[in-house]
């Protein structure tokens, strides 16, 4: 692409020397935006990477204070767990349930669906402080359809599937006390049914109990989604909530990267950056990059989403899912609008302009309001991935507001020596290098 520089005649003087006195390429300083957000972005990053590795680094035991099972697995939500041995000779299943607390008065409880992977129908035993003495006790639960219309309070009956034994103690022994965040192991031997080794079992905690009646627990994603299914005999099918686990981290990271940081990033560079005479086209160019780059990944990590929807056909997030769709659809508008923008000269070129702005805005009002979304769907909401970001993200709003009033002064000041100039205060010689008057690039909007 050819670009033609039109400057009046008497300023020629003034570039020369400007281009033979120009600073060595050693003193060149990079513009406060790049240097800010990169290294707000990379402190991002490493925050990310930190909650990647503690996210992981949780693991099962098979040992407890009392027994040793053969098998254990992470359960996907709630840090909880499930240590088990099956005897296949007799079909009996010995297992321990690993879950904690959120209020002193609170319950936590795990359960069998002989039938689906769903809560109603679900055979429970729930762990709670008792209401007369606060010692902690185990009682029987059905989850009949009633309870999840909350029509009735939920009563212990007993269970219609053969329990053989079962307890509950807290981690810590009998010194232990039930607080926020207080370990229960749930202990419980059942009789299955022959070959019919794969279990869907369900979990969940509360906030507190009326009398001897577990209250509705927490309607957030993640504690609408305490189910998972696999075969104790195998244990086959207990590793296939990590592919979701990693999924998810993916999809968040690509996502607030993308949509969050980069997508806010190409258009600071567009607003600020392309008044940089000393830049000429390159703004442009990294503006184009970073957009394309933000784009191509925010692709990459939609498709994430779209394949974990369709692996979890019982868990939704409306909200989260129509912002997704819409900052896409709103992203790639923006992409193909690169094949239909018009000349500089062209007639319809400040139509284009006025779209381009509008939609490109939007897209990243709506990428960053999903990216904070996406923290509360994943249970982040108080992490420090949320810290950093939040962080980041500020970082890049004080810069802009710093290059905004500077904008605004220089307009200011320009406009005024303008006016000065027009009245015959000043000389048109005491414009500065003279450089400003007379540049377009044919890039330029």
């Amino acid at each position: 692409m050819t670009h033609h520089f039109h400057c009046p005649q008497q300023n020629l003087t003034t570039i020369l020397i400007n281009v033979k006195t120009k600073a060595p390429l050693s003193t060149f300083k990079p513009h406060p935006v790049l240097v800010s957000t990169t290294m707000g972005f990379l402190f991002f990053i490493f925050l990310f990477i930190s909650h990647l590795n503690t996210a992981f680094s949780g693991h099962c035991s098979t040992t407890t204070a009392t027994k040793t099972f053969q098998k254990c697995t992470t359960l996907p939500t709630q840090q909880a767990s499930i240590a088990w041995t099956f005897h296949p000779h007799n079909a009996t299943l010995d297992l321990c349930f690993f879950g904690t607390f959120i209020s002193p008065s609170g319950w936590v409880g795990w359960g069998i669906n002989p039938t689906s992977a769903e809560m109603t129908g679900t055979r429970a035993l729930v762990a709670f402080p008792d209401p007369n003495s606060g010692q902690l006790v185990l009682l029987p639960y059905i989850l009949d359809p009633s309870v999840k219309l909350q029509k009735s309070p939920l009563l212990s009956r007993p269970l219609d599937i053969h329990l053989i034994s079962s307890s509950a103690t807290l981690y810590g022994g009998k010194m232990a006390t039930i607080h926020n965040g207080a370990t229960v192991q749930i202990y419980a031997t059942v009789k299955l049914v022959p070959n019919k080794t794969k279990i869907h079992h369900v979990w969940n905690r509360g906030l507190y109990v009326q009398g001897y009646s577990p209250t509705i627990h927490p309607t957030t994603s993640n504690d609408l989604s305490s189910i998972t299914t696999f075969d104790v005999l195998s244990g086959s099918a207990a590793t296939q909530h990590n592919n979701v686990d990693m999924l998810k981290l993916v999809h968040g990271i690509l996502n607030a990267i993308s949509w969050g940081l980069l997508l806010p990033m190409g258009a600071v560079t567009a607003r600020y950056l392309r008044h940089v005479q000393a830049l000429g086209p390159t703004w442009f160019y990294v503006h184009s990059g970073i957009q394309l780059s933000a784009f191509f990944l925010g692709t990459v990590g939609f498709a994430i989403g779209i394949r974990m929807g369709a692996m979890s056909p019982g868990v939704t997030y409306g909200l989260h899912r129509k912002l997704g769709f819409a900052a896409f659809c709103l992203g790639a508008l923006q992409t193909l609008a690169l094949l239909f923008r018009p000349k500089t000269t062209h007639k319809f070129r400040k139509y284009w302009k006025s779209y381009h702005h509008f939609v490109g805005y939007s897209c990243v009002v709506l990428g960053v309001v999903n990216v904070f979304q996406g923290f509360e769907v994943m249970g982040e909401g108080s992490s420090y991935a949320k810290l950093g970001y939040c962080l980041c993200l500020s970082t890049l709003v004080g810069i802009c507001i710093a290059l905004e009033v500077n904008s605004w002064v220089i307009f200011c000041r320009k406009s005024k020596e303008e006016k000065m100039r027009r009245e015959g205060l000043i000389s048109g010689s005491d414009k500065g290098s003279g450089i400003h008057s007379g540049t377009h690039s044919g890039i330029h909007g």
